[in-house]
C-alpha cells in the first residue's frame, strides 16, 4: 500500500548520502515553512541516493552547523524509494548528479516534480561540504535557507495563483 502525505505540500531533498546537504535544507526549510507560518501545509523530508549511511545521523559538522543557527534534527539517513516518487509532490536535489540519479531511478509512475534545488540560488549551486572544512558547512546552510526560502515563496505563489478564480464577466443588459 502507498504512503501517502497528509500535507497539501510535500517536498523530499536529496543528496548523494544523506549526510550534509540534504539534512541541512530539512531542518532549513522546516524552519521557513514555520517562519512563514505555513508549516501545517508542509510535509518535509531528506534522503540519499545511495545506502551508505542509512540508519545513521547526519555528520556532526551538519547538527554543529544546524545547532549555532538554533535548530536541530532527530533525522536518521534513508535512501530514496520508488514510492517516493508518488508520495512527494516534490523531490528536490542539490547538483546535477543528483538529478541524473533521480530520473534514473524514477518509476514510470512517478508523480513528483524533480527539481534542482540550486537553481532557487543566484549562484546555481549547493556547496558539498562533505570533504571540506567547516566554514563550508556554514556556506551549505546559507546556500539552502535562500533555496528554501525562494522555493517555498515560489510554490505558495504558484498554488495560490492556481486557487484564485475571476468572477465571471457581466455582459450588460441590452
Amino acid at each position: 500500500m502507498l504512503e501517502t502525505c497528509k500535507s497539501e505540500n510535500s517536498a523530499l531533498f536529496i543528496c548523494l548520502g544523506n549526510i550534509c546537504r540534504s539534512p541541512i535544507a530539512e531542518a532549513v526549510c522546516k524552519k521557513v515553512v514555520i517562519d512563514m507560518m505555513v508549516s501545517n501545509r508542509w510535509h518535509i523530508d531528506s534522503a540519499a541516493i545511495g545506502p551508505w549511511h542509512v540508519g545513521n545521523q547526519p555528520d556532526h559538522r551538519a547538527l554543529k552547523t544546524l545547532r549555532a543557527h538554533g535548530l536541530s534534527t532527530d533525522h536518521l539517513c534513508r535512501q530514496i524509494n520508488s514510492n517516493d516518487f508518488r508520495k512527494f509532490d516534490y523531490i528536490l536535489g542539490m547538483d546535477i548528479g543528483n538529478i541524473k540519479a533521480l530520473n534514473n531511478k524514477r518509476p514510470e509512475d512517478a508523480t513528483a516534480k524533480i527539481l534542482l534545488l540550486a537553481s532557487f540560488h543566484p549562484n546555481g549551486v549547493i556547496l558539498d561540504p562533505a570533504y571540506l572544512d567547516e566554514h563550508a558547512f556554514e556556506t551549505c546552510y546559507q546556500q539552502c535557507l535562500s533555496c528554501c526560502s525562494a522555493f517555498i515563496k515560489q510554490t505558495m505563489n504558484e498554488k495560490r495563483n492556481s486557487r484564485q478564480t475571476s468572477l465571471p464577466h457581466k455582459l450588460p443588459y441590452t
